[in-house]
């Protein structure tokens, strides 16, 4: 587990591994905690959840503040300013993450109950585990139990966890360029991702940005009988899919027009790296309980995962679901979607672009209303900087193989703002694997990750301050 590049007293690193029964079992303590964002009936677990981990930092001793906005509470804290060391100031750490989670529904999916947490195969299944309790946790737990420890830090650490980043982290955008000052650092520490796959740890370089939006189709004033009027009158369901389907073509690429417009060419380095990656995609498709890949043509499965924009429905409403049959022409129709984009792409021109195209393709007889919800743009991070160098050492210490530099196609829509407002870099370390079921039933976490996360952590803090 240690590394002799690394001097973490052998002391510390014991009393880790001591401990870690109850590190686990403060996670679970932690993933009981039903913090829905989304979920208006769950405002007050969101606030037991961030409550529990301001009561963890208080309990280190470290200065903790809850900042109200005009959702759920920002969680800060932070660890002493060490002395300048030879007349330097050592480095300032931001570690980010969030305590609020996404909804566990189809609950009739879940092996074991999404706020029970359960263990299997020296896994933890709860909603949370990986995304991203289980994983922001690491680096609280190593960062708490150095402190108590009565040992002096050789970097600031500061701490920042969101309860909106489900949904968006609006609050916290709002509130940053005022916090600019308390959050400044010279990088920025995620973890809410993944490795490239079991035993293949990664830092990741760059995520791709997001756009979301609801697609509501109007008809008739009300439904209508399918045998009476269908065939005349032009069915809301069939124009939304009409609709949907002209935004792609049969080969996967985007056809809406313009939409590529301002991608930038993936670099070649980049892309003759991730050739040596050596991605299996049978076995991709398997993890993912898929019987084919697709998707847009001349990419690779990384690059298109990874570095191209996407465009997917996650949610179609209309006529009767009930069950049974029905035969009705609904009134109305709707869709939720979404694209993944890439540097360049601008969610705002986005928007504009589909109001065009959809202006073009709405069949006649009904109307449109496209209702944007949130974007961000893509975030790429310096894979030279001596950040993540300390990280490639510390990871390598504790997971045993010095990890791959990747993408990561999931957003997390805050990052490109600390790097304009806080003017820092970004280190991406995820802890997770490809097929933990973020956002879907059944979500995991390898608690052997966990205990390797916590370690990795200890030994960035050790390795940043010798930058």
């Amino acid at each position: 587990m240690t590394n002799p590049a690394i001097s973490l007293p052998d002391e510390f690193v014991d009393f880790l591994t001591q401990n870690a029964g109850r590190f686990e079992e403060e996670l679970i303590q932690w993933l009981r905690i039903a913090s829905i964002s989304s979920d208006s009936s769950a405002k007050e677990d969101v606030h037991k959840a961030a409550q529990w981990v301001k009561n963890k930092f208080e309990a280190a001793g470290l200065k903790t503040e809850s900042i109200p906005t005009a959702g759920f509470p920002l969680i800060y804290a932070e660890t002493p300013l060490p002395e300048p060391v030879d007349g330097k100031t050592p480095p300032v750490a931001l570690v980010y993450g969030h305590y609020d989670v996404q909804p566990p529904e189809p609950l009739d999916l879940w092996t074991s109950p999404p706020f029970e947490p359960v263990v299997r195969d020296g896994k933890i299944f709860a909603r949370g585990a990986t995304d991203d309790k289980g994983q922001v946790l690491t680096h609280v737990l190593a960062v708490c139990e150095w402190i108590g420890s009565g040992r002096t830090l050789p970097v600031q650490i500061k701490f920042l966890i969101e309860g909106e980043e489900e949904v968006g982290s609006a609050n916290l955008e709002e509130h940053l360029p005022r916090l600019s000052e308390t959050l400044a650092c010279d990088v920025v520490v995620v973890s809410d991702s993944s490795q490239y796959g079991p035993g293949r740890p990664a830092i990741t370089c760059g995520l791709r940005g997001i756009a979301t939006y609801e697609l509501f189709v109007d008809g008739p004033s009300h439904d209508l009988h399918s045998g009476s009027f269908g065939g005349a009158v032009m069915n809301p369901a069939i124009a939304l899919c009409q609709m949907l389907s002209s935004m792609i073509e049969p080969d996967g690429r985007i056809a809406v027009e313009g939409f590529y417009d301002d991608v930038l060419p993936i670099p070649e380095i980049e892309r003759e790296a991730w050739k040596q990656l050596g991605s299996d995609d049978e076995e991709f498709a398997r993890s993912v309980g898929a019987n084919a890949l697709a998707g847009e043509p001349g990419y690779t499965t990384d690059e298109r995962r990874w570095a191209r924009p996407s465009f997917d429905i996650n949610g179609l409403t209309s006529g009767h679901q009930g069950e049974g049959v029905k035969t009705v022409l609904p009134a109305k129709a709707s869709a939720k979607f979404s694209h993944r984009l890439v540097p360049n792409q601008d969610p705002i021109a986005i928007t504009q672009k589909l109001r065009d195209h959809f202006t073009r393709h709405c069949p006649t007889g009904v109307k449109f209303e496209l209702k944007p919800d949130h974007g961000a743009g893509a975030m790429l991070a310096d894979a030279t900087s001596p950040y993540t160098r300390a990280a490639v050492t510390a990871v390598e210490a504790a997971f045993g193989v010095a990890p791959v530099m990747i993408r990561e196609g999931g957003s997390i829509p805050i990052l490109a703002r600390f790097q304009e407002v806080l003017e820092c870099d970004v280190l991406l370390l995820g802890w997770g694997q490809n097929d933990d079921a973020a956002h879907s039933p059944n979500e995991k976490f390898s608690l052997e990750d966990f205990h390797r996360g916590i370690h990795a952590s200890a030994a960035l803090w050790q390795e940043m301050g010798r930058i």
